[in-house]
C-alpha cells in the first residue's frame, strides 16, 4: 500500500507540516501503512461493519421511516485511519477546555442568580431573557458545588493561522445533553482488535477510563445528605437517535437505565421502581430536554419525564445532570461571548478562540452577512444536527436566495462565520485514502475537579468537499490518538478547582 504523500499532498495541518513533509507524529503510522497489502484495509473495514452490527451501534434517522413505518436505523461509518494529536498540541487544547468549561458555569450560576455579567452591559438582557433556553424557574435555585453542566462536548476545528499553520477554534459548546462518547470508546476498541500492532507502536493515551470519571463526576455531584447515593441514566426510551448511547453509559458505569414511567415522587423525593419496592434515586444522568423533564411544570403532554422532578430538585433532594437551563449557555447566540466570560469571570484572556461570528441581531452584522451569503456559513441559533443551516460555497443560487429571506424574516433567530479551512485528515473511501473534513469532540467532566480523558470523538465529513460531519447528514467517525510524550508517563487527568471550591 501507498504511503500518504506519495498519495497526495495536500492535507494541511493534519499530516503534513507548511512545507509538505509529514508530521513527526505521524511517521510511524505512514511507514506501517506502506508495509501492508493493498486489500488490507477493504478487509479490515468490513470486519469492523460486522462487528459494530452485531453489537448494535447504531443510530436512528428522525424523519426515516422505514417499510414498517418506524424510523430507520444506520451504522455510523467507521473510518480505519486514525487522528493522531501530539501531547503538546494536547495539552494546551486540554487546558483551553478547562478555561472556557469553568467560565461557562460560572455564567450559568450568574445568570440564575446575581446576573453580573448583565449589570456590566456584557450580556445584553433581551439576550438572556428572550431566549428559549432560558428557564426562569431556576432562577434562585442552587445546584451542588454550583456546577450546572456536568458533561460538557465542546467541538473543536482547526484551521490556518497567520503564518499558515493549524491553529485550534472552538466552533461549538455542547452542554445539555452532548452525545457521542460512546462512539469514541467502541472506536478504540475497534482500533486496537483490527490492529494490535500500531499501538505497541505508539504511545497512545487511554480513554477506557472514561465511564469511570463519569461515575466518579456524578456520584460527587449528588445532594450533600446522601452517603451511597443513587444514580442512574433517563433515556426518552429505544426510539431516541442515541439510545444505543444511554444503554452502552449505563452498563459501563453498572447503573439502571430507566425511563420517565420508572420513576415517581413522594415528600420531594425521587423514587424508582424496582422488584424489591421503590429505591430512592439521587442523581439522574439526564438524556432527556428540559421541556419533556416534568410534565407539571413544562410540556403538560410529555410522558418522557416524571411528574413532581422539579419540585424534588428546587428541594434539593436529587440532583439532575446537566442541570435544567444549562441550554442558556450553549445557544449560538450566547456562543460569541464565551471570550468575553473567560475575561469577567477568570480575569483570563482565552486559550482557544472562537471561530469569527457575525450576529445578525446586529444591524451592521445583518448587513454584511446579507451582502456575503454565497461566502458565509449562517446557522440558526437553536439548530441542532447540521440542520437550519447554509454553507454558502455549496449552496445553490436558489437555496441562498431561501435562506436570504429566512434570515431576514427573523434575524435575531441566525448568526453567520466566515467559511473555514477546516483542516482534513487521510480516509478511507471506496476510491481508496482522500482527504475528508474533519472536527474533534472532546468530552470535559466537571464535579468537584474537571477532568477529561486524552482525547474525543473525531467527527468526518465523508462526502467529498463537505463540511458537515454531523452523522444525521452522512458524517462518519475516527478514533482520534493522544500521543503521550517520549520522556514523560501518561498524563494524569486535568484537574483545577472548580468555583464552588474558588468562592
Amino acid at each position: 500500500m501507498q504511503k500518504f504523500d506519495e498519495m497526495y499532498t495536500r492535507l494541511p495541518y493534519e499530516f503534513f507540516s507548511k512545507g509538505a513533509q509529514i508530521r513527526d507524529h505521524y511517521k510511524i503510522y505512514d511507514e506501517w501503512l506502506a508495509r501492508q497489502p493493498g486489500d488490507m484495509m477493504a478487509k479490515r473495514r468490513e470486519e469492523a461493519e460486522m462487528i459494530f452490527r452485531r453489537v448494535g451501534i447504531t443510530f436512528a434517522v428522525y424523519g426515516e421511516k422505514d417499510e414498517t413505518g418506524a424510523g430507520t436505523e444506520r451504522l455510523i461509518p467507521f473510518d480505519l485511519i486514525p487522528r493522531i494529536i501530539p501531547a503538546h498540541e494536547w495539552a494546551s487544547m486540554e487546558k483551553g477546555l478547562v478555561q472556557r468549561v469553568n467560565a461557562l458555569n460560572r455564567f450559568i450560576y450568574d445568570i440564575y442568580h446575581e446576573q453580573e455579567i448583565i449589570k456590566a452591559g456584557i450580556v445584553p438582557r433581551e439576550q438572556i431573557e428572550g431566549n428559549a433556553q432560558f428557564r426562569p424557574e431556576m432562577v434562585g435555585v442552587d445546584v451542588p458545588h454550583n456546577i450546572y453542566s456536568h458533561i460538557s462536548g465542546i467541538d473543536i476545528v482547526r484551521a490556518p493561522d497567520a503564518n499558515g499553520n493549524g491553529e485550534y477554534y472552538v466552533l461549538e459548546d455542547n452542554l445539555r445533553v452532548p452525545s457521542g462518547v460512546s462512539y469514541m470508546l467502541e472506536d478504540r476498541k475497534m482500533m486496537m482488535r483490527l490492529f494490535p500492532d500500531l499501538f505497541s507502536a505508539h504511545r497512545v493515551a487511554p480513554v477506557a477510563h472514561y465511564p469511570d470519571l463519569l461515575l466518579e463526576t456524578l456520584r460527587a455531584s449528588s445532594p450533600a445528605t446522601t452517603a451511597e447515593p443513587t444514580v442512574v441514566v433517563l433515556t426518552p426510551g429505544m426510539y431516541n437517535s442515541a439510545y444505543f448511547e444511554h444503554a452502552f453509559l449505563a452498563q459501563q458505569m453498572g447503573v439502571e437505565l430507566v425511563e420517565g414511567q420508572d420513576l415517581f415522587v413522594r415528600d420531594n423525593f425521587v423514587y424508582m421502581r424496582t422488584t424489591r419496592g421503590p429505591r430512592r434515586v439521587d442523581v439522574i444522568y439526564r438524556r432527556v430536554d428540559d421541556d419533556f423533564l416534568d410534565p407539571t411544570v413544562f410540556r403538560p403532554t410529555s410522558t418522557l419525564g416524571c411528574a413532581g422532578l422539579i419540585s424534588a430538585y428546587r428541594a434539593g433532594n436529587v440532583t439532575i445532570c446537566n442541570a435544567v437551563g444549562t441550554g442558556i449557555a450553549d445557544d449560538k447566540s450566547i456562543y460569541p461571548f464565551v471570550p468575553k466570560m473567560i475575561e469577567f469571570y477568570l480575569g483570563e484572556k482565552p486559550i482557544l478562540n472562537n471561530v469569527p461570528t457575525y450576529m445578525c441581531r446586529n444591524k451592521d452584522d445583518l448587513a454584511f452577512t446579507l451582502a456575503n451569503l454565497k461566502d458565509l456559513v449562517v446557522k440558526e441559533v437553536h439548530g441542532a444536527g447540521g440542520y437550519g443551516m447554509l454553507v454558502g460555497p455549496a449552496a445553490t443560487t436558489a437555496e441562498i436566495e431561501d435562506f436570504r429571506k429566512a434570515v431576514l424574516a427573523n434575524p435575531s433567530g441566525y448568526i453567520a462565520q466566515p467559511t473555514l479551512s477546516l483542516s482534513s485528515c487521510p480516509t478511507f473511501v471506496e476510491s481508496g485514502i482522500a482527504p475528508r473534513h474533519i472536527d474533534l469532540r472532546p468530552y470535559v467532566l466537571s464535579g468537584q475537579t474537571v477532568q477529561m480523558v486524552p482525547g474525543g470523538l473525531t467527527r468526518v465529513a465523508l462526502k467529498e468537499g463537505s463540511l458537515v460531519v454531523n452523522s444525521s447528514q452522512g458524517g462518519g467517525t475516527k478514533d482520534t490518538w493522544i500521543l503521550e510524550a517520549d520522556d514523560a508517563p501518561a498524563a494524569a487527568p486535568a484537574a483545577v478547582a472548580t468555583q464552588s471550591q474558588k468562592q
